[in-house]
């Protein structure tokens, strides 16, 4: 009886290590790395506006080609420019119109407290507690809709983000 409990754990072991040894060295690497490198440039905050369920399939789409560069709005003209980059397109054939990102602002005369656009904010942009006056992080909001919808006394607009070192950009000079 020792002798069959013996020859098992050498089986499993030796078995074991096998098949460890194995997933090692036969192993497929399903992902491609462009789509990973653009994943990497994405928000990754799922916000939906490219019209996805979240980064990782618009990345997909995005190295496919079945979505513009120009898809993702929080990325704005930044992420388009790396992704013109990365995919070696110019950047004079894109036909889509590069959205400003947007940002939420509440107004402080209409805001009750009620932290309905608090509970909504899948980012935790916004900032305040019951009955008192929520405030906007604006480097942590996507713009993404969700507390504009959830507000009941309308006191939040959508507004293009401030222009910064990082989002600011020469305009293109005109043809004379």
């Amino acid at each position: 009886m020792v002798t069959a409990i013996v020859v098992l754990t050498l089986m499993g072991l030796v078995l074991g290590v096998l098949l460890g040894l194995a997933a090692r060295y036969f192993a497929v690497d399903d992902k491609d790395p462009v789509v990973e490198q653009i994943e990497a440039l994405l928000p990754n905050s799922q916000c939906g506006q490219c019209g996805f369920a979240g980064c990782s399939p618009a990345a997909q789409a995005i190295a496919d080609g079945s979505a513009e560069i120009t898809c993702c709005p929080p990325g704005g003209q930044l992420l388009v420019e790396k992704l013109a980059e990365i995919l070696d397109i110019d950047m004079d054939s894109l036909s889509a119109e590069i959205a400003l990102p947007v940002v939420a602002k509440i107004n402080p005369e209409g805001c009750t407290g009620c932290t309905r656009c608090y509970k909504a904010c899948p980012t935790d942009a916004i900032v305040g507690a019951n009955k008192q006056l929520h405030v906007v992080m604006t480097k942590a909001c996507t713009g993404c809709r969700k507390c504009f919808e959830a507000c009941p006394e309308d006191c939040i607009n959508m507004a293009p983000e401030d222009e910064s070192i990082a989002t600011w950009h020469w305009p293109k000079p005109e043809a004379a």
